[in-house]
């Protein structure tokens, strides 16, 4: 039978012991999958169970229950094999050597994942370019700054042409063309084939990169959705911004479906905001008809975010 899923976590729980012999409960019943190809968001405030849940998948610690499968290889049971599979980017100044240089860390940690001599000869100068560090291939780690140690990382963890990446704050520590360039090369490995399970404070990453956004709370899956129904869980589809010469009577005209956010008046400019219930050409079509009397002077519409969908859910904690 044909694999489905590079990734599935089953119930998955885990325990730490804590003072007066208690324990602290950081995963609970922790059950998703990512899917071949598939580019999945894992999102949670501080404390929510991510860091844990990662390690589990990266092998560096032990489910207290339930299990975990990476390209079939359960965490537990064949580390070899997941780790074959899978390469972490967990980024940070730590995990490389600070006194060799660049090209040297890369043959290095290349050989480590089993990579023959022959293939490193021919992937290092790819990945170094790729990552924009061919030209501080040579110079020691130390002189580097914290955005090259970052792409330094990103190109150890493709050195391998892994089947799933799992990426910990992959943009952390670039500047805004650098983080623009990574992200292309995440679009390109997923159109490549690649798996890969995201986790990042900035949610702009999760929302240009992901397919499906896993949100976790607590220990605890609160939400598995694609991102545009994700999304949509801030309580509307979409927000339209009118800025306009006129007089408009919304009290009378408002179509059902969108409620007003924000009304303001400056000199003889408004600027009215909506927010729609659902994305829909009847909706879109009434607004139109609302404005055909007022002179426009600018109109944007935009689908509902993902940081507001993500602000609504952590406000909903007990």
């Amino acid at each position: 039978m044909a694999m489905e899923h590079a990734v599935e976590v089953e119930a998955v729980g885990r325990t730490f012991p804590i003072s007066g012999g208690k324990q602290l409960q950081a995963l609970e019943d922790v059950s998703f999958v990512v899917g071949l190809g598939e580019v999945v968001g894992l999102l949670g405030v501080n404390g929510a169970g991510k860091t844990t849940l990662t390690k589990i998948l990266a092998t560096l610690l032990l489910p207290s229950s339930g299990a975990a499968r990476v390209m079939g290889y359960d965490v537990v049971a064949d580390t070899r094999g997941v780790r074959t599979s899978m390469s972490v980017i967990l980024g940070g100044d730590r995990g490389l050597y600070n006194r060799i240089s660049g090209r040297e860390n890369l043959a290095f940690f290349g050989m480590l994942a089993g990579v023959s001599r022959r293939d490193l000869r021919e992937r290092i100068p790819l990945m170094l370019d790729q990552v924009n560090l061919a030209d501080a291939a040579d110079r020691r780690v130390e002189t580097y700054s914290k955005g090259m140690r970052q792409r330094l990382h990103v190109a150890i963890g493709l050195l391998s042409r892994p089947q799933v990446l799992l990426l910990d704050e992959p943009t952390v520590g670039l500047d805004p063309l650098e983080a623009d360039r990574l992200r292309e090369t995440i679009h390109q490995l997923r159109r490549e084939g690649t798996s890969i399970l995201l986790t990042s404070h900035l949610l702009l990453d999760v929302e240009r990169l992901a397919d499906r956004v896993v949100m976790l709370d607590q220990g605890r899956v609160t939400a598995d959705l694609p991102l545009r129904k994700f999304a949509g869980l801030a309580g509307y589809a979409a927000v339209v911004t009118l800025t306009y010469r006129g007089a408009l009577d919304l009290a009378r005209s408002l179509p059902a479906g969108a409620a007003v956010d924000r009304h303001t008046h400056e000199g003889e400019l408004s600027t009215l905001v909506l927010k729609l219930r659902e994305w829909s050409g009847d909706l879109f079509g009434a607004l139109g008809r609302l404005v055909d009397d007022v002179q426009i002077q600018d109109i944007d519409v935009r689908p509902a975010r993902l940081e507001e969908a993500f602000a609504t859910l952590s406000a909903r904690r007990p």
